[in-house]
């Protein structure tokens, strides 16, 4: 929790991806260390804005072939839990160190996140514990800038797959690595 950016990022590096049986139920999540004043600031007002998406409690996947799953942010909205920004899983190259990262694609779905090409990898640091850089932009440099978070569990079972997928999705359009 009181590790900089570039300390989490050599935890990142030296961490292995967690498989897809591993990332099943809802995960406890918590913002870590951005880079920046205005980063930190941009990171806290969007997930834990009481109007828009509420408060933010988790991410969640579920697999849904050996390396294939699906996904969905939760948030605390007005005294319920409301599943937001789905998202498609897999194993895929880092775009860190090249490295399999559990990836999660936010393009793959129409939502915000899907918008502004977020996509986020994982690493296993412990027992139940797990490191992920979030990245979103509209260009390669924009899509390289780590922004730290970690999740913790699983605490509860997936509750349920939201969103449409785009039924022309590519998962390379958002992996540069697989193309």
């Amino acid at each position: 929790m009181a590790m900089s950016v570039s300390e989490l990022m050599k935890v990142f590096e030296g961490s292995p991806s967690p498989t897809m049986q591993q990332m099943d139920g809802e995960f406890a999540a918590r913002l870590l260390a951005q880079p920046g004043k205005l980063a930190q600031f941009i990171g806290e007002v969007t997930i834990n804005n009481p109007l828009m998406p509420g408060r933010w409690l988790c991410k969640a996947f579920r697999p849904v072939s050996d390396n294939l799953g699906r996904g969905y942010n939760s948030f605390a909205h007005f005294g319920r839990a409301v599943q937001r920004f789905p998202m498609e899983t897999l194993i895929a190259p880092s775009r860190y160190d090249g490295r399999p990262a559990y990836t999660l694609v936010y393009g793959a779905f129409w939502s915000m996140c899907g918008a502004i090409n977020m996509v986020d990898e994982v690493r296993q640091v412990g027992a139940d514990l797990y490191l992920g850089i979030g990245t979103w932009g509209f260009t390669a440099a924009q899509r390289r800038v780590p922004l730290p978070f970690v999740l913790r569990g699983p605490v509860s079972p997936y509750v349920r797959d939201t969103g449409t997928r785009k039924k022309t999705f590519d998962v390379r359009q958002a992996i540069p690595a697989l193309r």
